[in-house]
């Protein structure tokens, strides 16, 4: 028994070896490509943000790019948002409504979308924070790959449950720069962070084109690899970052859990495979510490420390998670099960997902 399982671990490290790749964005200057005069229009759907939005939109104001005109659209937010927006004199866009077949974050892109003129459109997440040259990174990555790309920003936490995210993180940065997916036609984009030219996104129609997806990301990603269009991702560390869901644990769950289940759908099956290895070895890797103490055992708990090591240099370009949350990673396994059980039971049997006071139906097309 303990050989088969420290095959199963050695097969889940491995799998992790083969899945996590390092694409970080370009560094360098749009002037070296020639290109640097097209108008960047930033798009910010914002729904009761008023806790992250100042990072972005003072990090927006420092950039070695500044961008063409900074769009935040303010979706029924009955906090502080649309004042924070205007006192950093943005373009701001309140949705009274939504209309019948649309989602919020969808409806709220869509009409940033419909008020802007750059030549290149970027679509942020509020929870984004840009170092002084991430905009012009991105910017240049785009011109260096063309089509659409996405960024995974470098995920910053502060509170204890924010670590808790440490997995989901990791498993977000397996699918999304996974070698397997270069090649899939359902490729997703990473939804925080967007670049595409107004061209190209015209050319697919759009978040109207999804306008009913709750995994709008992802369906964007492949609607644009129908029509042609390359789809490239890029991890955010030292360029773009995030602090995800600072209003609590139950947020934090919620966040994850409204789309985890759903976007199994859209990756592909080796991805999924060697995913599939990789949390099979480290939940063994977890149960193998219970035998530290036991002889014949022992050699499984070298496992547990090599699934350590390699959490400890994701770390490196994901999160700063910390060394507890690192060592004994089973704090975030555990979390992690709770979240798919949850998005599970959300998708699957109460046929919909909860997120921002809203009650959004799964699988809805009007």
């Amino acid at each position: 028994m303990a050989n088969i399982m420290l095959i199963l671990i050695s097969i889940g490290f491995v799998s992790g070896c083969l899945l996590f790749r390092k694409p970080l964005l370009p560094k360098g200057h749009l002037s070296e490509v020639g290109n640097q005069n097209q108008k960047v229009s930033v798009i910010i759907p914002a729904r009761n943000e008023e806790m992250n939005l100042p990072y972005l939109l003072e990090s927006l104001q420092r950039q070695t790019l500044l961008p063409y005109e900074v769009i935040v659209v303010n979706d029924h937010s009955v906090d502080r948002t649309k004042e924070i927006a205007e006192k950093f004199s943005t373009k701001v866009i309140d949705i009274t409504s939504i209309p019948s077949g649309w989602l919020g974050k969808t409806w709220a892109v869509w009409n940033g979308y419909l008020k802007s003129s750059g030549d290149i459109l970027v679509f942020l997440d509020s929870d984004v924070r840009l170092e002084e040259d991430g905009l012009e990174r991105l910017i240049l990555a785009l011109e260096q790959k063309g089509g659409a790309i996405s960024v995974v920003p470098f995920h910053r936490t502060e509170k204890f449950y924010e670590k808790f995210a440490m997995l989901p993180n990791h498993l977000a940065l397996f699918t999304f720069s996974s070698p397997f997916e270069n090649h899939n036609p359902e490729k997703g984009l990473y939804g925080s962070c967007i670049a595409v030219t107004r061209k190209d996104y015209e050319k697919i129609g759009g978040h109207k084109r999804i306008r009913a997806e709750i995994t709008d990301d992802l369906k964007l990603g492949t609607a644009f690899k129908q029509a042609g269009v390359p789809v490239t991702n890029f991890l955010g560390k030292g360029a773009i970052s995030f602090r995800m869901y600072p209003n609590g644990i139950k947020s934090s769950l919620e966040g994850f859990a409204k789309s985890a289940a759903l976007s199994m759908g859209s990756i592909s099956k080796k991805t999924i495979f060697f995913i599939a290895c990789w949390v099979i070895g480290l939940m063994l890797s977890e149960l193998a510490i219970l035998f530290l103490f036991s002889k014949s055992y022992f050699p499984l708990v070298i496992g547990y420390f090599l699934y350590v090591l390699q959490i400890l240099y994701i770390n490196k370009y994901s999160g700063n998670f910390g060394l507890i949350h690192s060592v004994f990673h089973s704090l975030s396994f555990g979390f992690f099960i709770v979240m798919m059980l949850y998005s599970t039971y959300q998708t699957s049997f109460r046929k919909a997902v909860v997120w921002k006071g809203r009650t959004i139906e799964v699988g809805r097309r009007d």
